[in-house]
Parts: C-alpha cells; structure tokens; sequence
C-alpha cells in the first residue's frame, strides 16, 4: 500500500505543479493574504473528490460524454476570456494596486471564481478523473484506494504550500510594479488557455 501510495502521490504532484489558471490565482490570494485557507481547501478537496470519482470508475463514463465535455470546454474558454480581461485592466491601473491587498475579492466572490477555475477547467477532468482512475486500475483492492490517496495527497501539499508560501514573496510585491508584471503575465496564460480550449472545442466539432 505504501509504494502504491508514494506512486500516487509522485504522479498527482506532477500533474498539478504547473501554471494554469487555478494556480495563478490562488498565488495571487495568497500574496494578497485573502481568504487562503478556504480557496486552498476547496481545490484540495475538490481535486481529491474527483480523483475518488476516477478511482471508483468514473472515468469510463465521463469519456463516453462528448457533448458535456464540449461544454465544460466552451465554458471553461469563455470564463477564462473573462478573466483575463480582468487581469489586464489591473495590470494597466498601477494606481489601482496600490490598495489591491485592501479592496480584494469578497469570499463568496473568491469562492465562487474558485469553483469556477477548478469545474471549468476540461483539463481537470482529464488529470483527475480519465488519467489517475485509468492508471489506478494497475492495482487492486486497498492499493488502488491508497493510490487514489496519495494523488490526492498531493493536491493538498501543492495547494496550501502555494497559497501560504506566496507571503514569502511580499517584499518583492510591496511594488505597484510587480503587481503590474504578475497581473500581465496571468492575463497571458489566461488568454493562452481560453484560446487552446477554443482550439480543442474547435477540433472536437
């Protein structure tokens, strides 16, 4: 059980140590210092939830749906979109970010924008429920379950070790500036993603 949970955990780390969307926003909250511990709970445990869905067999069924993954994809393209307006419009206000750690997203908008970058996010899916539930069928019994846990494991070492050691950052964002470079490089990856899964609905058609 152990070397299935260590292989688990090895294979969910490197599946979600990447920037994407879910993680640039929650560095951002957590350089901020808003609402941490909530957002970094919800991406765990969301991601342990739908790695569960994939362990348990999940995966099978939400690959034979082409029509929901179409569009959890469009949707994903077009929040994305939005966002990353929204990051632009910060990153071309420096006055705006002076006060950014004061005024900041209110928790239920925080938790709501979270949900959406996590549910929204076809990837996701891919990562959590088709990937790691595929590769758990190599073992059986109480290995697959310690598996699963180990992949989830990991979420929840990544998230709040990003969301809490974004402070360690803090001197070097006390500066309009960063503010300014980090905002434009979100609005890049946001616009980047939200192209590719145009391009991936597009293919699908």
């Amino acid at each position: 059980m152990l070397s299935a949970g260590l292989s688990g955990l090895a294979l969910g780390g490197s599946l979600i140590v990447a920037i994407g969307a879910q993680n640039a926003f929650i560095l951002r909250q957590g350089l901020l210092r808003r609402h941490v511990f909530i957002l970094c709970l919800i991406c765990a445990l969301s991601d342990a939830l739908l790695i569960a869905a994939g362990v348990g067999g999940m995966g099978a069924l939400v690959s034979r749906s082409k029509l929901l993954i179409l569009l959890v994809t469009l949707g994903g393209a077009v929040f994305l979109g939005s966002y990353a307006v929204l990051a632009f419009r910060r990153a071309a206000r420096p006055a705006a970010m002076a006060t950014a750690s004061a005024q900041g997203l209110s928790l239920r908008a925080a938790i709501v924008t979270c949900l959406a970058f996590t549910f929204l996010n076809p990837h996701v899916y891919l990562d959590t429920v088709l990937l790691l539930g595929s590769l758990s069928a190599g073992f059986e019994g109480m290995e697959r379950w310690a598996y699963g846990a180990g992949a989830a494991s990991a979420s929840f070492l990544w998230f709040f070790g990003l969301g809490y050691g974004a402070r360690l950052l803090a001197p070097v964002f006390a500066r309009p500036a960063a503010w300014r470079v980090l905002d434009g490089l979100i609005g890049l990856v946001m616009s980047a993603l939200a192209l590719g899964l145009l391009s991936n609905a597009a293919a699908g058609l």
